[in-house]
């Protein structure tokens, strides 16, 4: 098992900067946040050149990049043919610096929208995308997060797609917090296509969460990593 760091604790650091923090503090990589204004540059308008001198720089650092965190989302019918074009160019962007997998949501279910067609939406969108990805040798894994964080809504997806670049990035917060799953049954549920995992903790202020530490909130983070050792 490994572990890495979201850019969303560094929005501020270059990439440079990220890759030295990382090693100086243990960590075997960081993920890479997109269109969230941050400072490493990993970007889709990123060149060819901008995009080897990253990797250079990734492969000499001895620190990997874990995974790209986008915001590609599928559920509206409207947008979803164009996400998956965008995810695309996302996979494309990672195999070229060198980076095994991104993440992607589902997307909020519009209200005109049946949770059927939304499983059909997602399935089209990452079933057209999967033999690209698996070409570029990258994994596309789709978040335990918004209208999915229900993991049967999720394993569904998968089930349908069945296709080894299609995985999943397990959450381990929101099945718990507003999926109304257990930890071990949310595991249960998505082992199969489990690759990358986001950890976090929060505690309960009325409706609310108030992101804290590791370890200060409600997520049982030693017993997620007693089932992950188990795969």
């Amino acid at each position: 098992m490994k572990y890495s760091f979201m850019t969303f604790s560094t929005p501020e650091l270059n990439i440079e900067e990220n890759l030295a923090l990382a090693k100086r503090l243990g960590y075997d990589g960081i993920e890479p946040r997109v269109v969230s204004n941050h400072k490493h540059g990993i970007e889709l308008d990123l060149s060819s050149a901008d995009r080897a001198a990253v990797r250079a720089k990734v492969e000499q650092s001895g620190v990997a990049l874990s995974c790209i965190a986008t915001s590609c989302k599928y559920a509206t019918p409207e947008t979803s043919r164009d996400m998956a074009a965008e995810t695309r160019q996302y996979i494309d962007l990672a195999a070229d610096v060198g980076c095994p997998c991104i993440r992607v949501f589902g997307g909020a279910i519009p209200a005109n929208v049946t949770r059927e067609q939304a499983v059909e939406l997602l399935v089209k969108a990452l079933g057209s995308v999967a033999d690209h990805a698996a070409e570029r040798g990258v994994t596309v894994c789709l978040e335990t997060h918004d209208d999915w964080c229900d993991p049967r809504h999720v394993a569904e997806v998968m089930q349908r797609i069945d296709h080894p670049a299609i995985a999943v990035n397990w959450d381990l917060m929101h099945p718990v917090n507003r999926g109304g799953v257990s930890m071990d049954k949310a595991f249960e549920v998505l082992r199969p296509w489990i690759r990358h995992v986001h950890a976090h903790d929060g505690k309960r202020i009325g409706e609310a969460i108030e992101l804290v530490p590791i370890g200060e909130g409600f997520i049982d983070h030693k017993r997620a990593l007693e089932l992950l050792a188990s795969i």
